[in-house]
């Protein structure tokens, strides 16, 4: 295979996220419009977000939050966004960079985005990787679970209770 000098790989990352940021944009605007919710999981560890040390030892690696009834000040620069979630009860305020987000889910529609996060040290002091395809495909694999109407519960993750984030890659065709 020949050299992609041009990174449509890197490419298609950017435009894809700018679909997220322009959403997120929206939402921050107008609300959530309709039935629409997204399930955001994220790095912790990646440069740029800020959480609280409470919410970064429960979730060392890697959380997912829930944007649907219980948030505030949600703001949205080309950068990132920021959001403000209750946890067990205990407000908190994230600041969560775009190149962090592994994955955006609205499963009203059934709409997902993976993205690739780097976590090494930069590209220039790696060796030459092969890219990553991106794909937006309607999501096959099992559905987060909803969260509960009388208790929304925000920041749960496949290790405890409330959403679980499923890759498709398991289910690709190798």
């Amino acid at each position: 295979m020949a050299d992609d000098h041009i990174r449509y790989d890197i490419l298609a990352q950017e435009a894809l996220r700018g679909v997220m940021r322009k959403v997120l944009a929206e939402v921050a605007r107008t609300g959530l419009p309709g039935n629409h919710h997204f399930f955001i999981t994220f790095l912790t560890g990646a440069p740029g977000v800020r959480i609280s040390s409470r919410l970064r030892e429960r979730y060392p690696e890697q959380m997912t939050i829930v944007i649907q009834f219980q948030y505030w000040d949600l703001k949205v620069t080309d950068a990132g966004f920021e959001v403000g979630l209750s946890f067990s009860d205990i407000p908190e305020k994230l600041e969560i960079p775009f190149s962090a987000v592994r994955g955006f889910y609205d499963p009203s529609v059934n709409f997902e985005l993976e993205f690739d996060v780097r976590t090494e040290p930069a590209e220039e002091e790696q060796p030459e990787a092969s890219p990553v395809p991106v794909e937006v495909k309607p999501a096959t694999a099992k559905k987060p679970a909803e969260p509960k109407k009388e208790t929304p519960e925000a920041g749960q993750t496949a290790e405890g209770k409330g959403a679980e984030v499923v890759s498709l890659d398991a289910f690709r065709k190798k």
